[in-house]
């Protein structure tokens, strides 16, 4: 495929290349070789390429997880969504994500070195943060509280400490992956049931104040 880069804006080429800045990344890393290939295999300009990623690798994979945001939506409209429990929404959400990953799993462990890197430590994690506000977004999330903040955490824990254990799994269809992320869901459904029962309203829950006056004065 050729992009035509004259009637893209930076922001749109940069989304363009990243597919094939990825594959390139499998074998040359997230480099200036990387993406001369990916311009090369798209038919960009490489001295144009360079513009759209000022900032070398961490731009690069930043457009690369942009991307994986754009196909998991695509993966997942609405409707496919709208009939699951919420627990199947995020499960499914997460493996969208990990499928547009699959077959470059060693893109992703370079991407990951880089981005653990001290000086790149803020940024990962405003991308860390960003990819589980737009996971929660296609989940159907309105939450504006301090469960907006809460949730978006929790997620992007589990999504990072899942893509550690995608990188490195051989299993036959990543079944060891998929076994991990369920556990980590189902624990922190477990968490959410249990934050909720204790949340509710007080007549509905124990009450220490209510049952020493009980001790005190019993009922007759």
């Amino acid at each position: 495929m050729t992009i035509p880069a004259a009637d893209l804006t930076l922001d749109e080429l940069r989304l363009a290349l990243a597919p094939a800045l990825a594959d390139a990344a499998v074998f040359d890393g997230w480099s200036d070789a990387a993406l001369a290939s990916a311009s090369e295999a798209e038919g960009v300009d490489p001295d144009v390429s360079r513009l759209a990623f000022p900032g070398g690798a961490m731009d690069m994979i930043a457009a690369w997880i942009a991307s994986i945001d754009v196909a998991m939506f695509a993966a997942l409209p609405p409707e496919t969504l709208a009939p699951m429990k919420i627990r199947e929404r995020i499960r499914s959400i997460v493996e969208a994500r990990l499928g547009a990953i699959a077959g470059r799993e060693e893109a992703l462990r370079r991407a990951l070195a880089i981005m653990a890197m001290p000086q790149n430590l803020v940024r990962a994690g405003k991308l860390g943060w960003a990819s589980a506000d737009a996971m929660w977004r296609l989940a159907g999330d309105t939450a504006t509280d301090y469960n907006h903040y809460t949730k978006r955490a929790i997620l992007a824990s589990i999504y990072a400490a899942t893509l550690a254990v995608f990188v490195d799994d051989e299993s036959e269809g990543k079944a060891e992956t998929r076994a991990f992320l369920d556990r980590r869901i189902d624990g922190v459904m477990r968490f959410e049931k249990a934050k909720a029962q204790f949340l509710r309203p007080d007549a509905e829950r124990f009450s220490l104040t209510r049952f020493l006056g009980r001790l005190r004065y019993p009922a007759r």
